[in-house]
């Protein structure tokens, strides 16, 4: 059997841990040079935010609905990856990291 573990949100969902005003905002991490929306929050998903979005064109939403765009930290990413991962490993005995915010626990029967 095959569980998959995947964070939502994951970048906007690590800026919400240091971060806790942002909870129930509208928020986005842009990319370098912050060029577009790279995550988004659900309350961003819901003003129409599409994935990749350029930045020029949902810029007007900061002052009209609230929108909090933030430049990416990848090193922060990074380190809340590598504590889920962490303790997703406690999990089972086999671990396969997919992606940044994505992993498959296997467990088989013995």
């Amino acid at each position: 059997m095959l569980a998959l573990i995947d964070a939502s949100n994951f970048f906007v969902s690590c800026e919400r841990v240091f971060r806790p005003s942002l909870e129930g905002r509208p928020v986005i991490s842009l990319s370098n040079n912050d060029g577009c929306a790279i995550a988004r929050s659900n309350e961003a998903k819901a003003l129409g935010i599409k994935m990749g979005q350029p930045w020029h064109e949902i810029r007007h939403l900061e002052a009209q609905e609230g929108l909090v765009a933030l430049s990416a930290n990848f090193a922060l990413y990074g380190d809340m990856s590598d504590r889920m991962m962490n303790i997703a490993a406690g999990l089972g005995p086999v671990q396969e990291i997919y992606s940044i915010d994505e992993s498959f626990r296997g467990f088989y029967n013995s």
